[in-house]
């Protein structure tokens, strides 16, 4: 099954198959305790990102390498956050605790709390306190799918549980049916960009990180695994994960540009000028209305790779609406399939993010080795309910049997590393990808968010 995975990847993307012997995928689900075969298309996934950077080195004059994943790595790779400590001792907990399953007259419908204007959109609906018994009294009196629209008319962010077969017959799971998996598209015409000669795939190549919570920052923290310069751009108004964010921050620079200013919207324009790849998360439009669309960017920097991830695609009633992994979960099935007694419940590990991330940052280095040869500039679109329906149509285990809620303490400490950073002593999971030439490592440490001043360091 990881084999056929990663031949859907590549296809999707127009990239070549590997040659006999270059990719050894090790392992079977179930790792975790879901019949979804979320270790095989995580494994998959890393494969395909694998294979994208051996080509890159190799147009910088490396030689050919091979690679090797593990599933029950890969699987752990799938919660990476999970295990993250600061000075010993884990990060906040993920999910706010508003964030969850709340009942309606007909089900179930998941709320996403964790940013203050979605808890206040989805509480403002209820006309309720926010206290997690008072807004459960009030999603009583309310049908699912007119509480899940009026949720997201207010700005917020909820998720309807349906059955597989429900969301089969919606709409928006129609459309994304007809969307690729990956999309990589040229956008513009540009002269090829050679790579030198240097030790790492990505060496040289710079990476600015627009995104949040897991997916888009998954991305640009893979790249640096590659040696990709990375800087994260956030905001000071915009909520965040918290400690959490040192997880996905590792191995990149990270500065602070409020975009509703001229002035830092000029900075970060100035920046875009020296930029190899561009990853944002934006709700489609959002950055289009500061000029920022992939077009525009490529007439500002010609041969840019604009890297966008949505929550629902580009088609669709839903295409501009809000969007996380344990929404797409709960209208699509999944959540609805890996619940018990009567009540819906996620996953073990967030694939649909991590996978997506995985996808994003498999399509850059793809972008930016189709630049080296060809020129351009181009575009890489995934999203998140398109991956979700991949990862279904992978099928299911017949059993659990084998499954684990953790894996044993000593494969565990064999993937944990420490690292010195600003905060303190991290502790958080080494890369889980095998290169046997350009093994995948972070060169810098997490730091908070807006550590550094927005400017890219010296080549």
């Amino acid at each position: 099954m990881p084999y056929a995975a990663l031949a859907q990847i590549l296809q999707a993307a127009g990239a070549a198959a590997p040659r006999p012997g270059e990719v050894e995928i090790r392992g079977a689900d179930p790792v975790f305790r879901t019949r979804y075969r979320v270790g095989s298309a995580g494994a998959a996934a890393l494969a395909a990102l694998g294979l994208a950077a051996a080509r890159l080195w190799q147009a910088r004059g490396g030689r050919a390498q091979t690679i090797a994943i593990d599933l029950a790595p890969t699987a752990a790779s799938l919660r990476s956050s999970t295990y993250l400590r600061v000075n010993g001792k884990p990060a906040s907990e993920i999910w706010a605790p508003l964030s969850g399953f709340y009942p309606v007259r007909d089900g179930w419908i998941r709320f996403h709390c964790n940013f203050p204007l979605h808890r206040e959109a989805a509480y403002g609906v209820l006309g309720a306190a926010q206290e997690r018994a008072a807004g459960e009294a009030a999603s009583r009196g309310w049908a699912g799918e007119a509480l899940e629209d009026a949720i997201h008319a207010a700005g917020g962010c909820a998720g309807y549980v349906r059955s597989a077969d429900e969301w089969t017959r919606h709409d928006q799971a129609q459309a994304i049916a007809a969307q690729p998996l990956i999309e990589i598209v040229k956008i513009g015409d540009a002269p090829p960009e050679p790579l030198p000669d240097a030790p790492r795939p990505a060496s040289g190549v710079r990476v600015l990180d627009l995104t949040r919570v897991l997916a888009g920052p998954t991305c640009a923290r893979s790249l640096a695994e590659h040696g990709a310069d990375v800087l994260k751009i956030s905001a000071a108004h915009l909520a965040d994960l918290g400690m959490v964010e040192l997880d996905t921050g590792i191995g990149k620079l990270s500065a602070r540009l409020d975009l509703r200013k001229e002035e830092d919207l000029r900075a970060l324009r100035e920046l875009l000028r020296q930029t190899d790849v561009f990853s944002q998360s934006y709700r489609p439009g959002a950055l289009a209305a500061r000029g920022l669309s992939p077009e525009e960017l490529a007439r500002l920097r010609p041969g840019i790779v604009c890297v966008s991830l949505t929550a629902w695609g580009e088609s669709g009633p839903w295409h501009g609406r809000r969007g996380f992994d344990s929404i797409v979960q709960s209208v699509s099935g999944m959540a609805h399939a890996q619940g018990g007694a009567g009540k819906p419940s996620l996953l073990p590990v967030s694939a649909i993010d991590y996978v997506s991330g995985y996808l994003m940052a498999f399509g850059a280095m793809l972008a930016l080795e189709r630049r080296a040869r060809e020129g351009g500039s181009w575009l890489v679109r995934v999203a998140l309910a398109r991956v979700g329906k991949w990862i279904t149509d992978l099928g299911s285990v017949e059993s659990l049997t084998g499954a684990v809620d953790e894996l044993p303490r000593d494969i565990l400490k064999s993937l944990l590393v420490e690292t010195a950073a600003p905060d303190g002593r991290i502790t958080h999971l080494r890369p889980v990808l095998v290169m046997s030439a350009t093994p995948p490592r972070w060169e810098r440490p997490p730091v908070p968010l807006g550590y550094h001043p927005p400017a890219w360091p010296a080549r």
